[in-house]
């Protein structure tokens, strides 16, 4: 091993495709309630959840807030008054966690680091119920050595409360010889800041890095963080 012994990842749009999850989601609660729905109602929806997300990561407001202040947005813009935003999020929730796709080369990866005797745990701001599902479904469960996911930490990443919390159920010194990979600036990499540690930029679309958030590393494939813990 290299000066890396612990990998934290996160599962959104870094070992799942959750655009995809989400995309299927909000197309097939629409169609259980009977409403329409088309690509505009799809992208909006994006941008409103995308909001509710970033609020909850700045700490404004609770995970339950998320789950269904999105929707009583949504269908307040809609005109939607047939069904109650609270009755969709539930069945939401179960659609988002009954699907799953896999980024490409996260099995590969995730396995391989996993024979190699790295440990690895999946730290997530995601509904409970909805990610362990998901890691079930998608194998990731019995190749991790955990998964932490916000609303039972007590905090929501990025806040280094979050971090203090996993790793207080960690072996004294895993913090030192850690590295978190994710997709977001904000979640991930202001996590990884503000606890302290290692931080991996999966960034396949090159995008443009819009806050003042240090990175150690920039990747845009998955296979990419082979070489960068055995440095």
């Amino acid at each position: 091993m290299g000066k890396y012994e612990t990998i934290l990842w996160d599962l959104d749009q870094t070992l799942l495709d959750f655009d995809r999850s989400m995309d299927y989601a909000i197309r097939a609660v629409f169609e259980q309630y009977a409403l329409y729905i088309d690509e505009k109602t799809v992208a909006r929806y994006e941008v409103i959840n995308r909001d509710h997300w970033n609020r909850l990561e700045r700490g404004e407001i609770s995970k339950e807030e998320v789950k269904v202040g999105r929707f009583r947005v949504l269908f307040e813009e809609l005109g939607i008054q047939s069904v109650k935003p609270e009755e969709i999020a539930t069945s939401y929730q179960d659609a988002l966690g009954s699907i799953y796709y896999y980024i490409d080369g996260a099995v590969e990866v995730v396995t391989k680091l996993r024979e190699l005797g790295y440990h690895q745990y999946v730290v997530t701001n995601g509904v409970n119920t909805t990610q362990i599902n998901k890691m079930k479904l998608s194998g990731f469960d019995k190749l991790m050595d955990g998964v932490f996911v916000s609303e039972l930490m007590g905090y929501p990443k990025p806040m280094k409360g979050y971090f203090d919390a996993c790793f207080a159920t960690l072996p004294e010194g895993t913090r030192e010889k850690s590295i978190l990979v994710g997709d977001s600036l904000t979640s991930d990499m202001q996590g990884a800041n503000n606890a302290g540690i290692a931080s991996c930029w999966f960034n396949p679309k090159a995008r443009a890095k819009d806050i003042a958030v240090e990175i150690d590393y920039e990747i845009r494939s998955l296979e990419e963080v082979l070489s960068i813990v055995s440095e």
